[in-house]
């Protein structure tokens, strides 16, 4: 095996996400500029930036979900792998089964605790009761929910607390067995007690799973994430590990938003 080949391999291994010169236009307006990141694997990646900067819209385009917008374009490279997102002979279901998302607000299926987890797995083809019951069960106790609705699972989802209900949806997302797990503010909605619990679910998460979350908070940012990218009309304009965007950024822009001065 050549060495250029070689590298390529630990490059894709080390990254569970490379994007190269990612443009995405709603109509007219360029809304990412020549995005370049490299997102690793099995760590938590936070993307800040005032509202409107793109950071929600490049979350989206990683699963296609900009594909639902009506007059969009995608141009540039998303990689995950082997795989190019944006190839048109991409199948976006099984991208979006390797790919799993947690909204802003909880949005579980109105129906029972159980079947509501249970969903994707019978669609990707497990009908097995007793698989489906070891998956259930499995994918509650992953979200830190399992004990608080272990004897209540036929009961509808929607009579959940909001904090419950946002778990439950990460749980929906595990039990197909993602690789990577996109988080747009997860925790805007949520009062302390259920954000810290989601807080904590992500420094666990991302022993096994690639994390990229959305957020405002910038405490939070501090708190989960491995590294942070910094967005800006549209641009990218600061990425590196956490700690050194919020002790020493090289940016004066970058400086500016996390010492609130804008945003």
């Amino acid at each position: 095996m050549s060495t250029m080949l070689l590298e390529k391999n630990k490059v894709a291994e080390e990254f569970a996400i490379r994007t190269e010169q990612l443009q995405f236009y709603y109509g007219k307006k360029h809304a990412l500029i020549d995005i370049n990141l490299n997102i690793k694997q099995n760590c938590a990646t936070a993307l800040i930036g005032p509202s409107g900067c793109g950071k929600s819209t490049f979350l989206r385009t990683l699963n296609r979900m900009n594909d639902l917008i009506d007059n969009t374009r995608t141009e540039g490279k998303i990689l995950i792998g082997d795989w190019n997102v944006n190839d048109p002979n991409m199948d976006a279901v099984e991208l979006r089964k390797r790919v799993g998302m947690v909204f802003q607000q909880a949005n579980p299926f109105p129906m029972s605790i159980y079947d509501n987890i249970a969903y994707g797995p019978r669609i990707h083809g497990r009908k097995s009761k007793a698989e489906l019951d070891e998956l259930v069960e499995s994918s509650l106790r992953s979200a830190a929910l399992w004990d608080e609705v272990k004897d209540t699972l036929g009961k509808s989802a929607l009579g959940l607390s909001g904090g419950q209900q946002q778990r439950l949806v990460l749980a929906r997302v595990l039990a197909v067995k993602p690789e990577i797990i996109l988080m747009d503010e997860p925790t805007s909605a949520l009062d302390p007690v259920s954000t810290l619990k989601l807080e904590q679910l992500i420094l666990e998460l991302k022993q096994q799973y690639t994390i990229i979350i959305v957020t405002h908070n910038m405490q939070q940012a501090a708190r989960v994430s491995d590294e942070t990218a910094f967005f800006l009309n549209g641009e990218v304009v600061e990425f590196s590990d956490t700690n050194s965007i919020f002790t020493n950024p090289v940016n004066k822009k970058t400086e500016d938003y996390i010492t609130g001065r804008f945003g």
